[in-house]
């Protein structure tokens, strides 16, 4: 008999097939979010689950689920998963890394230009019909080629974004946990700075680092104010991360120019000030959603689980000390 796993959203026929030669295979192609009663329910007599970032797999979930052997996030970040509850049952979890870093460093820099050259006010402008020609002074952005670039976080992504900042001619600055090895700095032709240099100096300040307790409001009020009054913050990891009201108030009242957000604390739901505001460009947490990465994701997450289930070690294990229990 095949191991029962269950699929919590809609993903790609190609991850359902291969799937099927290995699980029996429940799946949610409906796409409608499971509240956490009906997922504990349809995980019961479960023991692998391939899960997003709305589904939220904790202790009182697995006590429901014993039968439970892999979590197999589609996702890099798992802020999701407890983690510790998993290792203390034996649970395994997976994520997917690797295959989503450019896409997202990409949408990275969409945010930059578009909070920089007010792309989304002028779209707004046009659709509206108040268009009657050109002026000197219309819509007046920042530049982005030779501007500071500080990047909290360096992580795969991060590093990327460094990259990608080559090609503007901008000077890169960034604060990390653990400071790059010298030749990585070279490489990347980023100087390490202390977070409040970077805070002083940076024109953008984008965040790239995973949502955690220590990571809670790491930009808060008092962040913003050191901030330049000019500068632009890109945030494309999670929602948490920022102090969304301090952020709101910093807009309205002029402490840094503008903001580009692709996550949001509680989303789906987000602080309704921010519809209110122009200098704030908005987007759905879209950062990895190109056709091809979610589909790599996707089957990411898919061999991550039957490597489990077949008795392997996975390729992306979060939590290896699990197979210990």
């Amino acid at each position: 008999m095949k191991p029962r796993l269950l699929v919590t959203r809609e993903v790609f026929d190609e991850t359902l097939h291969y799937l099927a030669q290995h699980c029996e295979v429940e799946s949610n192609q409906q796409d409608v979010p499971l509240d956490p009663e009906t997922l504990a329910q349809r995980l019961e007599d479960k023991v692998g689950v391939m899960c997003c970032l709305t589904d939220r797999i904790d202790e009182q979930l697995l006590t429901r689920c014993p039968r439970l052997k892999v979590v197999a996030n589609i996702a890099v970040g798992y802020n999701n998963i407890d983690l510790d509850a998993c290792t203390a049952r034996g649970v395994m979890a997976t994520n997917t890394p690797e295959v989503l870093t450019d896409t997202t460093a990409d949408l990275a820099f969409a945010l930059i230009l578009a909070t920089a050259r007010r792309l989304t006010e002028g779209e707004a402008y046009i659709r509206a019909g108040q268009w009657s020609g050109w002026y000197l002074k219309q819509l007046l952005g920042v530049d982005v080629h030779h501007a500071t670039l500080g990047i909290i976080g360096m992580g795969r992504i991060g590093r990327v974004i460094a990259r990608r900042a080559q090609g503007f001619e901008m000077r890169v600055i960034y604060h990390n946990r653990v400071r790059l090895a010298a030749d990585i700095e070279q490489a990347l032709k980023a100087t390490y700075v202390s977070k409040d240099e970077l805070l002083e100096q940076a024109d953008f300040v984008i965040l790239q680092m995973p949502y955690m307790p220590q990571t809670h409001h790491l930009i808060g009020a008092a962040e913003l104010k050191k901030m330049k009054s000019s500068a632009i913050l890109i945030n494309v990891t999670r929602g948490g991360i920022v102090d969304d009201a301090a952020l709101v108030r910093a807009l309205k009242d002029g402490t840094i120019r503008g903001a580009g957000l692709d996550t949001f604390e509680g989303e789906p739901q987000l602080n309704p000030e921010f519809l209110e505001l122009k200098n704030v460009v908005l987007v759905p947490h879209i950062g990895s959603s190109t056709e091809t990465t979610r589909r790599a994701m996707a089957m990411t997450a898919a061999k991550n689980a039957v490597a489990v289930l077949s008795g392997s070690v996975p390729p992306n294990f979060l939590n290896p000390e699990a197979g210990k229990n």
